[in-house]
């Protein structure tokens, strides 16, 4: 990750991870906080809410949060619908913009 302040649009984040999404076994994932809310700066992070068609373990798990921000040129960080607080559901699910659904 040589260059960690790049800033995209969400549709180039969509356009690049997409290869991954399917490699990984993504069905369905929606950028949300400061990406989608558009307030994003070249050094934020890329919060990506994920749903797998498989369970993935935790060094799956970082394996593919890995992979993705080599390709973003951006840290991503990957929430699981699982792993996601009740209390921040709503707030998720407000900003969410979707970049991926295999369905």
């Amino acid at each position: 990750m040589d260059n960690m302040n790049i800033l995209l649009s969400t549709d180039d984040i969509a356009l690049r991870l997409k290869p991954l999404m399917e490699r990984y076994g993504v069905q369905y994932a929606g950028v949300f906080g400061s990406q989608a809310r558009g307030e994003a700066k070249p050094t934020s992070d890329i919060d990506l809410l994920v749903r797998f068609t498989a369970t993935k373990s935790l060094l799956e798990l970082v394996a593919i949060e890995n992979a993705m921000s080599e390709t973003v040129g951006r840290k991503v960080d990957l929430v699981t619908e699982r792993s996601l607080h009740p209390y921040l559901k709503q707030n998720v699910l407000r900003d969410l913009k979707v970049v991926y659904d295999r369905s």
